[in-house]
């Protein structure tokens, strides 16, 4: 299916304009990474803090200003990886890092739900121990994601 769907996407005027413009992948690639440290450290932080980190600060407030900056991190990646994707969607669909960098990030999105669902945007303060155990879960699992990213290029 996804072969399918990396193959659908190469045929696009959306895919030759990713290949044949000299400034697409560069600067898609650019934000990616840049986009990457707005997710890693907006929610790396807060999952550090909820597993029991840097407790003088007070996780509200570290939540409601950098889960915002994480979210846009995430948007932007989504955004960004369109353009990286559809510049090499026949090989990419078909590389297993690549799957597999997609199911982890399926993973953590509904690890995200989870948590908003049985926690909501507040957590209590200290962080009961099944949202402790969803935001090391949290930090495994993006963290895993960026690196399967990076492996992509060795696959």
């Amino acid at each position: 299916m996804l072969a399918a769907l990396g193959d659908w996407v190469a045929a696009t005027p959306f895919a030759d304009w990713a290949v044949s413009n000299p400034y697409a992948y560069p600067v898609a690639n650019t934000v990616h990474v840049l986009a990457l440290v707005l997710l890693l450290g907006g929610i790396g932080l807060v999952d550090l803090r909820v597993m029991g980190m840097f407790r003088p600060l007070p996780l509200q407030p570290l939540s409601r200003a950098l889960v915002p900056i994480a979210a846009t991190g995430v948007l932007i990646l989504a955004a960004s990886g369109s353009i990286l994707f559809a510049a090499d969607a026949e090989a990419l669909a078909r590389q297993g890092t690549f799957r597999l960098k997609l199911i982890l990030i399926a993973i953590a999105l509904a690890n995200v739900a989870l948590f908003r669902l049985r926690y909501g945007a507040v957590v209590a303060d200290p962080p009961p121990a099944g949202a402790r155990l969803l935001a090391l879960a949290s930090l495994l699992l993006w963290t895993s994601v960026a690196i399967c990213g990076r492996m992509i290029a060795y696959s």
